[in-house]
């Protein structure tokens, strides 16, 4: 599983590292996105809905993505 150290950085840029590193995904694989602003969650969560991935929290401020078809 890829993953996405957004750690220590600020809305929008979690989002916007982990829109980048889902690209080049095929449908079923996940990103693993570790982030510490309390806003990754809910952006992370919405932007999932709107593109149809799957969204997980995995623990505190560990988030999974799986990309859909």
């Amino acid at each position: 599983m890829l993953t996405v150290d957004a750690r220590g950085l600020v809305c929008p840029l979690p989002l916007v590292k982990a829109k980048i590193a889902m690209e080049p995904l095929t449908a079923g694989d996940s990103l693993l996105v570790l982030a510490t602003d309390p806003e990754a969650e809910i952006d992370l969560a919405a932007w999932a809905d709107d593109e149809g991935h799957a969204f997980r929290i995995r623990g505190s401020g560990e988030y999974e993505l799986t990309k859909g078809g």
